[in-house]
């Protein structure tokens, strides 16, 4: 049999500890796609390592997306100043 060590598996298990998910609160069979209701409160929930619990409350998609990726809204780095094309040949150039 090719079972992993179970010490691989715990590792992978509690890698995924603290792992926050958006869940819309609007009656129906269950979740579904995010985009379905943009403006429908979500309740944020953090798994546990065995469950998932209550974390947070998000007034809609947007706020959702600001708690769940806080690294996106940060400004990106610089980038540099405009390059022009330098003289030469090459192949995506017009014969002169």
């Amino acid at each position: 049999m090719d079972d992993e060590p179970l010490s691989e598996w715990a590792e992978r298990r509690d890698a995924k500890i603290g792992r926050l998910r958006a869940v819309p609160l609007v009656p129906g069979e269950g979740p579904r796609g995010s985009h379905l209701n943009p403006d429908a409160p979500r309740a944020i929930q953090r798994w546990n390592g065995y469950a998932w619990e209550p974390h947070g409350f998000a007034s809609n998609l947007a706020e959702a997306k600001r708690i769940l990726y806080p690294e996106a809204t940060t400004p990106p780095a610089a980038v540099p100043g405009y390059q022009p094309l330098r003289p030469g040949r090459g192949r995506h150039r017009k014969p002169q």
